[in-house]
């Protein structure tokens, strides 16, 4: 059947059985094209009750265990090349990021490669409050980021963008974990891709979360995201 858009709408998908039917819902209301979940293993309802909407436009990939946010993404990335897509859109599905700015993302990847969402580039009234150690470490790298890119940056880690899907061709994503946004916007510059920066709001639900580990820890995980832009930097030399 041939799809009425060109556009594919990816969310990566772990244990959200909480937020995941309300999220699809609210999706709806803003875009008519195709969706894809890339369920990362969950053990919970998630997938059940994004089934139980009955969206015709639905796909869904299974990890059979947790294989991490980054590859959640590759496989993004790699459904939308493969199967023909002009514009790939991400955003999680843990209601952190709002369907309405969906309409803008679209409108604005006419005239870019890459378009970021940035939680930090306009306060707005119905901004909450990050916690303190993510926005210390979230300004340091993206301080440092843009010493090296001069894209400009204010939100290094924001995974609501959109794509020209051309360009996901010229992009290798090795890096799994919660770096992977700082190897590919690495890797994004290195290929000398456009990107701007449009801003949506600042909303974090989940103050406790665990970034597993040792990177709950603000000093590993600042090391952590440092030793991946270094080695990206290095690879593109």
């Amino acid at each position: 059947m041939k799809r009425s858009s060109n556009i594919l709408l990816m969310l990566p998908v772990f244990n959200e059985e909480e937020t995941v039917a309300c999220v699809l819902k609210e999706v709806q209301r803003f875009y008519k094209g195709d969706i894809l979940l890339v369920d990362d293993g969950s053990t919970d309802a998630s997938i059940d009750k994004a089934k139980a909407l009955n969206i015709l436009n639905l796909k869904i990939i299974h990890h059979n265990k947790n294989m991490g946010y980054g590859q959640s993404i590759v496989n993004g990335f790699d459904y939308a090349i493969n199967n023909n897509y002009d514009i790939l859109i991400t955003m999680d599905c843990d209601a952190q990021h709002e369907p309405e700015f969906i309409p803008s993302f679209i409108n604005k990847i006419i005239d870019y490669d890459i378009v970021s969402g940035s939680r930090y580039l306009v306060e707005s009234k119905n901004n909450n409050t990050a916690p303190s150690d993510r926005i210390e470490i979230n300004q340091i790298i993206t301080n440092e980021l843009n010493a090296l890119t001069h894209y400009h940056l204010t939100d290094s880690f924001c995974g609501f963008k959109a794509y020209k899907v051309s360009t996901l061709k010229k992009i290798k994503i090795t890096e799994m974990g919660y770096g992977m946004p700082l190897q590919f916007l690495v890797q994004a510059f290195c290929k000398k891709l456009s990107l701007v920066e449009i801003p949506v709001t600042r909303i974090y639900y989940h103050l406790d979360r665990s970034f597993g580990l040792d990177l709950d820890v603000k000093e590993s995980r600042l090391q952590y995201y440092r030793n991946v832009i270094k080695e990206e930097v290095f690879k593109c030399r």
